[in-house]
């Protein structure tokens, strides 16, 4: 163990760094520019504390709702340069409107111009600067899979996709099923892998070996010296799930209520209660925006969309219990003439009219009265519709255990998922799902909320 590998900084660790300089680097400018030239409007001392606070609380909220913190957009500068000049300017734009605790507007308006420059390039230089020296390939975390009965290719996707700089190296088979048609992946013996780890700078061993089979005794013996060793071995459900924000039911046995601990928030009342009064008054200003908007949509109903404003649904929503969904008409008239069918991305049924109100989420508006009367939460699994909920009972494990809490508008899936109505996606899906029923939380809660703005102001909705 001669070798020790490349410096490597966890997810939450580049998140942390990236908040942390964001901030420390754009009040570092903004403080040069004032001590250093004639701009006055924003000064960082003592009497005006208050104007940091707010600058900084503006430019975390809205860095996370463009995606700024988002690790596999904050490695490609092509969309780091669109999300900080979106991040930049609604952050200047709130701070010289926000009354009272802000400075007053100066006299010489160029100064809020240098205001904006000066936070905007910062954030530029020190991002490149992250991409070429902490996301760079040269600082990869470079990781061995040791396990049987698991999908390589699948799980080096999965990681990749998830983290730029989680490389999964090779793998060593335990049982002989393992196939993958990645010819960048090496396959390992056991007698190699004490050499692997040395040769190609591992830092991690993921074992992912089956429950019931256990492992080979020569492998549990070269783990068991390399963890003497002080080299970090983690189980795969546990990377996975870390990486991924998902839970991979299709890779647990029947022990899966060992692996999935329900979140205490399910039954505390007082986050019950908090969560509840918060989606009454969501819904009543949803409602009355809705109506400030119907004539408008009816509008655009009757030009483009030529049939029914509304449609309603049959959708299954807690404890299995079927409701009654409302939205707005997105479909042309007998859009399922042939029987139930998934909707699909860039789906040929789908109005025009329809598509913008998809990718604005202006049909979800009607379901505001679901979550007036307590039939659906503003946060939770989307709910699905009886026959498909029958199916992918069927052929995805564990997918009724979505219901054990309200369905609702928003969710982790929907804002962390890519869109597909095939059960494939449903498989996907059902992984975010049971994510945010295990680690529900007030935090969890906003952190959806964030990114469904995002979603919502980027219009990538369904």
């Amino acid at each position: 163990m001669a070798d020790k590998p490349l410096l490597h900084f966890e997810i939450s660790e580049r998140k942390v760094l990236l908040r942390i300089f964001d901030v420390l680097f754009v009040l570092i400018a903004l403080l040069l520019l004032n001590n250093f030239t004639d701009f006055d409007y924003f000064r960082i001392t003592k009497g005006f504390w208050y104007w940091t606070f707010l600058l900084v609380t503006y430019l975390e909220v809205f860095a996370h709702i463009f995606e700024l913190y988002d690790l596999q957009k904050a490695s490609k500068f092509d969309i780091v340069l669109k999300n900080v000049v979106l991040t930049s300017s609604i952050t200047v734009l709130f701070f010289i409107l926000t009354p009272i605790i802000s400075p007053s507007l100066p006299d010489n308006r160029f100064q809020i111009l240098y205001f904006f420059l000066t936070i905007s390039i910062t954030l530029l230089c020190w991002r490149a600067a992250y991409i070429y020296l902490i996301a760079s390939p040269r600082f990869n975390k470079k990781v061995i899979i040791v396990g049987d009965s698991f999908d390589i290719q699948m799980i080096a996707e999965a990681f990749k996709k998830a983290d730029p700089n989680y490389e999964i190296v090779g793998f060593v088979n335990t049982d002989g099923r393992i196939e993958t048609s990645n010819d960048e992946l090496i396959q390992f013996n056991v007698k190699e892998l004490r050499e692997a780890v040395q040769n190609y700078h591992i830092k991690e061993i993921v074992v992912a070996s089956g429950y019931k089979t256990g492992l080979m005794l020569p492998l549990y013996n070269e783990l068991s010296f390399l963890l003497n060793k002080g080299f970090p071995i983690r189980d795969y459900m546990q990377v996975y799930e870390e990486i991924t924000a998902r839970i991979p039911v299709q890779n647990v046995d029947h022990d899966f209520y060992r692996y999935f601990p329900f979140s205490r928030s399910n039954q505390n009342k007082f986050y019950l209660y908090g969560l509840r009064l918060f989606d009454i008054v969501i819904s009543l200003i949803g409602i009355l925006f809705g109506i400030v908007l119907i004539p408008i949509i009816l509008i655009g109903n009757i030009m483009g969309n030529r049939g029914p404003l509304f449609y309603i649904q049959e959708r299954i929503g807690k404890n299995g219990e079927p409701f009654k969904i409302m939205k707005f008409r997105t479909m042309v008239k007998d859009a399922e003439a042939q029987g139930p069918r998934y909707a699909e991305k860039n789906d040929y049924r789908t109005t025009p009219f329809g598509k913008f109100m998809r990718r604005a989420r202006i049909d979800e508006i009607p379901q505001f009265l679901n979550l007036l009367k307590g039939e659906m939460s503003l946060i939770g699994p989307r709910p699905e519709r009886p026959v498909f909920v029958q199916e992918l009972s069927h052929s995805i494990p564990f997918y009724n255990i979505r219901h054990v809490i309200k369905p609702g508008l928003t969710g982790w899936a929907q804002v962390k998922g890519d869109y597909s109505g095939e059960e494939s996606g449903a498989l996907e899906k059902l992984q975010y799902d049971l994510f945010y029923i295990k680690h529900r939380s007030l935090f969890l809660d906003i952190n959806i909320i964030l990114k469904t703005l995002s979603t919502v102001l980027s219009m990538r909705g369904q």
